[in-house]
C-alpha cells in the first residue's frame, strides 16, 4: 500500500460550459494505491478549484470542491478482468495507470448542473437583461398581444365618463 499527497496541475478542462476546472489550475491529490489480487485499487480525494458563471445571473463563480474517488485498475493479463460492454474498465498498462479519465469522471459528476452564485439569486430580467439582484423591484408592463385590440378601452372611470358626455353633447348639438 502506498499513499501519495501531491499538488498537480489539472491536465485538461474538467467540466461543461457554465462551470468547470480550468486547465493548468492546481489540484491537490491525496491518493492511496493498494495492490489487490485483480489489480491496483486507487482511492482518495482530490481538492480543486472550480470556476464558472452563475446559471441565473451570469456572474463569475469561484469555489473549492473536494471530490472522492475510488477505482480498480485491472491487470491487463488478469483472468478476473470483467467483460462488460456498458462500463469502461481501466487497466494497468506497462506497470502504469492513467488517472486522468478517473479524475475527470469523478470531478464532472460532482459539479452542479445549474450553478448559482447564491441560493436566492434572482437572475436577469427576461425583457431587458438587467441584473435583478441589484434592483429586485424591476419589472416591465407587458401586454399580451392577444389583448392589444382592447388596450384602448382601458382607463379610469372619469376618463370614460368624460368621453361619454362629449359623445352625447355632440349628438344633442346635431
Amino acid at each position: 500500500m502506498r499513499t501519495i499527497e501531491e499538488h498537480v496541475p489539472a491536465p485538461k478542462d474538467f467540466g461543461v460550459a457554465l462551470v468547470g476546472v480550468q486547465e493548468g489550475s492546481d489540484m491537490e491529490l491525496d491518493l492511496r494505491f493498494e495492490s489487490v489480487h485483480e489489480g491496483i485499487l486507487v482511492s482518495g480525494t482530490a481538492h480543486l478549484e472550480v470556476t464558472g458563471e452563475c446559471g441565473r445571473c451570469l456572474e463569475p463563480l469561484h469555489f473549492e470542491r473536494d471530490v472522492d474517488l475510488q477505482e480498480l485498475f485491472f491487470y491487463s493479463d488478469s483472468e478476473s478482468l470483467p467483460v462488460e460492454d456498458d462500463e469502461e474498465q481501466y487497466t494497468v498498462e506497462d506497470d502504469a495507470i492513467d488517472l486522468e479519465p478517473v479524475l475527470r469522471d469523478a470531478v464532472v459528476t460532482s459539479l452542479p448542473f445549474q450553478p448559482v452564485c447564491r441560493e436566492d439569486c434572482k437572475g436577469l430580467c427576461s425583457e431587458c437583461g438587467e441584473q435583478l439582484n441589484d434592483d429586485p423591484d424591476h419589472h416591465h408592463e407587458v401586454l399580451d398581444p392577444r389583448w392589444s385590440a382592447l388596450a384602448g378601452l382601458t382607463g379610469t372611470a372619469a376618463e370614460n365618463d368624460a368621453a361619454n358626455k362629449s359623445e352625447s353633447d355632440e349628438r344633442e348639438e346635431s
